[in-house]
């Protein structure tokens, strides 16, 4: 099943600007649409047709940073034959419009996103824990944060930045059913092209149940992305930036 789910993810990357119906998707994992449905589920968390979307506004991210395409045709050409749903979904997915991304972006977005800067809060604690990283060699931040579905997106209910492996803690964190995700991004060598990057290891928990007055206590061990991961679609500094800081870029510019 596992290859099945893996030929239509690949379709989904290769075709994601056409009109794929979830019958077309199924037929290239020869599934059922029904069968089919309930092991991508069971596989990435999400529905084909979520999984789908983040894929069109991952290419419309790329397509901001590396073309002077209009938001517009950008909208058309990652599958949206709606302008005004393109910008709303875009918006919410990444935490900026699609103007303002492609301007911060060229500009240099600030150290932490707006939705980490609640980080700083001292209210009850009610998840906390450690992320693990694989030694790379390299200086590291890592984003931690909880979300209200699979996927990284939007403003996250509660967060931590973390420069370099370590302990984190989510406060605030109301009643619910969360999923808590972490992303670690390089702080030197970092490819000067930011449509080529990806996190260097990405960490997930099962879905977290959290009760009013209940700390939780979840390590987390992060690891290299697999075909069944979702992009990152929320706007962080260390991917979506053309302008890092120069010892960030020097490594590879000289190379």
């Amino acid at each position: 099943m596992q290859a099945a789910v893996e030929r239509a993810i690949a379709t989904m990357w290769e075709r994601y600007e056409e009109p794929l119906s979830l019958d077309d998707i199924a037929d290239t994992a020869i599934l059922s649409k029904f069968y089919f449905s309930r092991v991508f589920r069971t596989l990435t968390g999400t529905s084909p047709g979520r999984f789908l979307s983040a894929i069109r506004l991952h290419k419309a991210k790329n397509l901001l940073l590396r073309t002077p395409l209009s938001v517009t045709d950008i909208s058309y050409q990652v599958g949206y034959n709606s302008l005004g749903t393109f910008t709303s979904r875009f918006t919410r997915s990444v935490g900026l419009s699609p103007g303002r991304y492609r301007t911060l972006a060229r500009a240099g977005m600030p150290r932490e996103p707006g939705a980490f800067r609640s980080a700083a809060s001292h209210r009850p604690c009610a998840v906390r824990g450690v992320v693990g990283v694989p030694d790379v060699g390299l200086p590291t931040r890592i984003y931690v944060a909880a979300f209200s579905d699979p996927i990284v997106q939007g403003e996250p209910v509660a967060c931590d930045v973390l420069d370099g492996p370590g302990a984190f803690r989510l406060d605030g964190v109301a009643e619910g059913v969360w999923h808590l995700r972490a992303a670690v991004v390089a702080m030197r060598d970092v490819e000067p092209l930011p449509w080529n990057r990806r996190p260097l290891f990405i960490g997930a928990s099962r879905p977290l149940t959290v009760r009013a007055g209940q700390e939780i206590d979840v390590d987390l061990e992060t690891r290299g992305f697999c075909p069944f991961d979702l992009p990152i679609l929320l706007a962080l500094p260390e991917l979506d930036c053309w302008q890092l800081p120069q010892p960030q870029l020097v490594a590879r510019t000289l190379g």
